[in-house]
């Protein structure tokens, strides 16, 4: 029996337990998507309105489930368009299949000038994904499509990306069985755990008088945050949570802690063990806590390139911390190494330095206070985002999605319609500015067209309100900043989407706690004007130029020395 290559894709997504695939379909996909169709009872299709949002969306559904997100477009300026969601999710290391259809296989590389042709969309690939393949004939399909799954599931999370040239997947091939592929080696897993470098951080952690744990995304991935609790409350080690590890541990707990509150505890520690973090500076190549003579660090991370300078580990483990954490943990002597008043005195010092930033503080417990504990925020690069990625308590894992290290603006609200896929029916609240919200205004007919349950608060200053406030301080003048925006309650009615303005935290609270009960999409205009910058208060060393009210006394002096 024969198949095209096209029903020998869709096989292979059923196959690799694909329910949801995220699509624009071209010429180019034709084939494949008719045998999608043909497979509609096993996958669903969802179309938004620009390529951007197919990996944005995959993205999304990755980091709130946890399971792999599929995007597909066509070549050339479709693969281009989608390049923005493909970085976010390399950066956020997100497990997305990237598909996208070729030119023809006889004029690839020709420069003939086929229909979407780019040089080198080969190379383009293999820069926004960890492993990426050029499928060399139809009866390749089936086997590329298992080794992509396999490239996904082995090693540090991150996209694959598969292309597929146009005339492979009409063309018929005999369905057998897939044949193990060639290709690109993957990136192995870790080798079996050093017991020698266990005893050692063992060893660290035991004679430290303040061990402190810093924690990133990494810790989602093998969903090894039981084990991250359970070490911590082993040694009574409080938990450093970067941006992407927020909710790795619930913000109740006393000895979760924000990169704000990191600071404190930081200045006291003696021996730090990071754990699925690169730990680097988002604008310097150095790590994000300069070292000290004093200070010892443990590395545990799953890709050794995030063990290696300009980080210096006194002990390193390439592994998974699914894996590593139960065997460091049963290796230390339980003890409390951090009062819980302590840590409760750190967290208060923290929050009064948030309190002090209005409105934007204000808004963001309006936000907490109105969402479920299980509803999922989706943070973007907005003057109340900024402000939320110390401010916003998050109280379990994947209930919290920022935009990592590409800080891509207008990812957000595309990122949230993924999120609001994969949720099961639980709410998401997304927020933005005005100026991202542009990037993808158009995804409101995405939200409606589904009935997704996303709430979309946009915060309206008419400006790229970032930018504005940099050059103010920098330079005292401002240009290229003022936005011309459409009416938000026009715009929402005319896709039918349920929209209310508000203008005071109070007021964002209730509208957003109304929302949901909400069937579908809502949005949420607020008016803001010029508020006060909290980049003083964002990462565990403040920017350089970065600057504001001076920090409460060091809640710990003289307790920890």
């Amino acid at each position: 029996m024969s198949k095209t290559g096209g029903q020998l894709l869709a096989d292979g997504l059923v196959r690799n337990g694909i329910e949801d695939l995220f699509m624009i379909p071209g010429i180019q996909l034709d084939w494949a998507v008719d045998a999608l169709r043909q497979r509609s009872g096993d996958i669903s299709l969802y179309v938004p309105r620009h390529e951007q949002s197919t990996t944005y969306m995959a993205d999304g559904y990755y980091r709130a489930s946890g399971r792999v997100g599929v995007a597909m477009v066509v070549p050339g300026p479709g693969a281009l368009n989608a390049g923005a969601g493909l970085a976010t999710a390399y950066a956020a290391n997100s497990r997305v299949l990237f598909l996208t259809a070729q030119i023809h296989s006889q004029g690839v590389g020709k420069g003939y000038g086929l229909l979407h042709e780019i040089k080198d969309q080969p190379g383009y690939l293999a820069g926004l994904s960890k492993w990426s393949r050029h499928v060399g004939g139809p009866e390749e399909i089936a086997a590329a499509v298992d080794q992509a799954f396999d490239r996904l599931h082995t090693g540090r999370p991150r996209p694959v990306a598969l292309e597929i040239p146009h005339d492979y997947l009409s063309a018929s091939v005999n369905d057998a069985p897939p044949a193990a592929a060639a290709g690109q080696p993957g990136a192995g897993a870790p080798a079996a755990i050093d017991e020698a470098a266990l005893a050692r951080a063992a060893a660290l952690l035991d004679g430290a008088r303040l061990p402190v744990i810093y924690v990133g995304g990494g810790i989602f991935h093998s969903d090894a945050c039981p084990a991250l609790q359970a070490l911590a409350e082993r040694i009574g080690a409080p938990v450093v949570m970067s941006d992407n590890g927020r909710g790795a541990l619930s913000d109740r707990h006393p000895l979760a802690m924000s990169s704000l509150a990191g600071r404190a505890v930081f200045g006291h520690a003696d021996v730090v063990l990071v754990v699925g973090s690169r730990f680097i500076d988002s604008l310097t190549p150095t790590a994000s806590w300069p070292a000290q003579p004093e200070l010892r660090y443990i590395y545990i991370n799953i890709d050794e390139a995030d063990l290696s300078a300009p980080r210096k580990p006194d002990v390193a483990l390439a592994a998974d911390a699914a894996v590593a954490l139960p065997m460091l943990a049963e290796r230390l002597k339980p003890r409390r190494a951090m009062a819980e008043a302590d840590a409760l005195r750190v967290k208060d010092w923290a929050r009064r330095q948030i309190d002090v930033v209005m409105p934007q503080s204000a808004y963001v417990d309006a936000l907490r206070a109105a969402m479920p504990d299980d509803a999922i925020f989706v943070n973007e690069l907005t003057q109340v985002g900024y402000l939320a990625r110390v401010a916003f308590p998050v109280y379990g894992p994947r209930t919290y999605i920022g935009p990592g290290y590409q800080g891509t603006l207008g990812y957000g609200f595309p990122t949230a319609l993924g999120a609001a896929v994969a949720a099961g029916g639980r709410r998401v609240v997304s927020i933005t500015g005005d100026g991202g919200f542009g990037w993808n205004l158009q995804e409101l007919a995405t939200a409606q067209r589904y009935g997704l349950p996303v709430t979309l608060v946009v915060f309206n200053d008419g400006h790229y309100g970032n930018v504005r406030a940099i050059q103010k301080r920098e330079f005292g003048a401002e240009v290229a900043v003022e936005l011309a925006n459409p009416d938000f309650g026009l715009l929402a009615r005319a896709f039918g989407v349920a929209f209310e303005k508000v203008d005071t935290p109070q007021a964002l609270g209730g509208a957003v706690q109304a929302s949901m009960s909400a069937a579908g999409p809502v949005m949420i205009e607020v008016g803001i004007g010029v508020v006060p910058s909290p980049w003083h208060l964002l990462r565990l060393q403040p920017m350089k130029g970065a600057s504001g009210p001076a920090a409460p006394a060091d809640p710990l002096a003289g307790v920890y020395s």
